[in-house]
């Protein structure tokens, strides 16, 4: 037979184990939505201004040749 402390601990296990799953589940949508994309974005940015900097330093370097 199962004691009211014993009720109390399994409830008390299974809500904290909601929250538990709750915070994983949350987690990985976080990092599939948010920080993912951001990241990428962040990566896409520095991309671009290393290749405009390389096409400015180009530039420059045909101007010189030039005069």
């Amino acid at each position: 037979m199962v004691t009211e402390l014993g009720l109390l601990y399994i409830g008390a296990v299974t809500l904290l184990f909601f929250f538990w799953a709750y915070g994983i589940v949350s987690f990985v949508l976080d990092l599939k939505n948010i920080i993912i994309p951001k990241g990428r974005q962040f990566l896409r940015g520095r991309r671009r201004m290393k290749e405009e900097e390389q096409r400015e330093e180009e530039r420059e370097e045909r101007e010189r040749q030039l005069y």
